[in-house]
């Protein structure tokens, strides 16, 4: 019977600390500049972050925080965020990053789940932790990571962050943990039932750190200047906060100022090669761009994800900007990257045009990923682009279980349901058709939202545009699109119709075009098509809009 024969090689165990030390012994000067909640910039290095780390490690542990135990942060992109974040990691604790921009109750809802000992803030989210906080128990302790610390109206100890480090040495036991050791927990927008929470583990998250270094992901190198516009709250800043200090990259955290102004000043200022955004903050910067005749002159390539890229932003950064965008996608289950859109070997020898297809499509898949598409059945489908899809996922840094679920939430191949339904063509690259619950189900037949919301995003005077399945007696469901434009421009219904007319079959043209004021958002800067079905959901009924000739197959 013939046996394994193990390799020699060192125990090496892929933990967070060691990313930071790493940072701090080969890159220590490199810079870290941070943008104040009053518009000024304080600079930092990885020593300094990793020296101030281990201080707050000390804190931790002298407040009886034990590996393990649950500390949120509710702050934006900054230094000091960084530090909190490293100093959790590095005794072994869970940082849980709250996302400020979800609803009070959701926000009561996920501290408590995740029985939270101590809460860092911003002084800015002040207002918003008076809210929440009486009806948050677990929580011992709030600690204001900038700005003045304001006084709370419960029975809560709480102080300011620079105090508290300033009674810490920087001599502190460090790291020795399992890597497959909770490390962070993010908690999903809840866009259908409660949040769920995705519990990261050392080794998940230096694993999604290595392959999002590869060359057609992020491929950081030490000369990158780096500015994660992506919030830290959301999904851990794309793992930006990992991968940079990984490479040795210099980072630039916004803080809270993520309008076009404050963005150029930053890119401009700091030689920013490399950005990450959802595509609305980027329309901002675009808008910006156009409106004072900017130009970036630094800007290598940005990293757009969190929602579909419309083709025109796609084109502008290219034609005007001279940038390339590198679509991706992900979600917060994946912690969070899954595929980017650049081009391989046959892509790259096609024109511009041909390549801005694949461009747009989400991507393919790094080392690190499995993929594959299902029928109903389970059945996988063939890589054709035309076959379609439930979208499955598996590999080293992908959700096993919800925390606090009972069951795992993989099939028996080991596969995580993404939700999604897409194709994905003979070059490997994976394009969304829509989300299952976002799909427009007309008459038996499907319709793409995604597909018509990147078309219709095309005309000039769009600042956003939204697809949802609204009700149709004859039909089920019909596609409604509903546009906000932008300051001072105006556009009709006929004018989204024409622009679509050929570019989509007939029948998938919307019944109807509404022009709304205000578009709601979401925790992520997505749509939140939740609010949008129950705002517009029957108005193709309600003002007798249907439009049943366009239905012709």
């Amino acid at each position: 019977m013939s046996t394994v024969l193990e390799g020699l090689m060192q125990d090496w165990p892929l933990t967070l600390d060691r990313v930071l030390e790493h940072a701090a012994r080969w890159h220590g000067a490199r810079e870290i500049v941070s943008r104040e909640a009053d518009g000024s910039l304080a600079r930092s290095s990885y020593a300094a972050v990793h020296r101030r780390a281990r201080q707050f490690s000390n804190a931790l542990r002298a407040g009886g925080i034990a590996p393990g135990e649950r500390i949120a942060t509710l702050a934006m992109n900054g230094a000091r965020h960084l530090e909190a974040w490293f100093g959790i990691f590095g005794i072994g604790a869970v940082c849980h990053t709250v996302n400020p921009r979800l609803f009070d109750e959701q926000l009561i809802y996920i501290i408590n789940h995740a029985a939270d000992r101590w809460l860092l803030a911003d002084a800015a989210f002040a207002p918003l932790v008076a809210r929440i906080l009486p009806q948050c128990p677990c929580v011992e302790r709030v600690i204001w990571l900038g700005g003045e610390a304001p006084p709370l109206a419960v029975p809560v100890a709480s102080g300011d962050y620079e105090s508290l480090l300033a009674g810490h040495s920087a001599e502190c036991r460090w790291g020795g943990l399992d890597e497959q050791a909770a490390a962070g927990l993010c908690y999903t927008s809840g866009t259908t039932g409660e949040p769920k929470g995705v519990l990261y583990s050392h080794r998940s998250n230096v694993l999604h750190a290595l392959y999002t270094a590869q060359a057609d992901c992020f491929g950081f190198r030490a000369s990158e200047v780096v500015l994660p516009v992506v919030p830290m709250f959301h999904a851990n800043a794309w793992g930006i906060p990992f991968a940079a200090p990984l490479a040795g990259a210099k980072l630039v955290m916004p803080g809270a100022r993520l309008d076009g102004e404050s963005l150029f000043e930053l890119l401009e200022t700091e030689g920013v090669t490399f950005s990450a955004a959802v595509p609305t903050v980027w329309q901002a910067l675009l808008d910006f761009l156009t409106r004072e005749r900017k130009r970036l002159t630094t800007l290598g390539r940005v990293l757009i994800g969190g929602a579909a890229c419309p083709e025109a932003l796609m084109r502008a950064f290219r034609d005007q900007q001279g940038v390339e965008v590198v679509h991706a996608w992900g979600m917060t289950e994946m912690s969070p990257l899954g595929t980017t859109s650049r081009p391989n070997a046959a892509v790259a020898q096609l024109g511009q045009e041909a390549q801005l297809q694949y461009r747009l499509t989400q991507g393919r898949v790094p080392f690190g990923i499995d993929m594959r598409i299902v029928d109903d059945a389970g059945a996988p489908q063939p890589h054709d682009g035309r076959a379609s899809g439930h979208l499955q996922v598996r590999g080293g840094a992908i959700l096993r279980r919800y925390y606090r679920a009972s069951a795992d939430a993989l099939d028996a191949d080991g596969f995580f349901d993404t939700g999604d339904i897409a194709s994905i063509d003979g070059e490997g690259y994976m394009r969304i058709l829509d989300r299952a619950k976002d799909l427009v189900k007309s008459g038996g037949e499907w319709i793409s939202s995604v597909e018509l919301e990147g078309l219709a995003a095309g005309h000039p005077a769009a600042m956003y545009a939204a697809v949802i399945a609204a009700r149709h007696r004859k039909w089920g469901e019909r596609p409604l699109l509903i546009v906000k434009l932008r300051p001072g421009l105006t556009a009709t219904r006929e004018e989204f119709l024409a622009l679509l007319k050929g570019r989509v079959a007939d029948w998938w043209l919307p019944d109807d075009v509404l022009i709304v004021e205000e578009m709601p958002l979401g925790a992520t800067g997505k749509f939140d098509k939740k609010r949008l079905r129950a705002l517009y959901g029957e108005h193709l009924i309600q003002s007798g809009a249907e439009a049943p000739q366009r239905l012709g197959r």
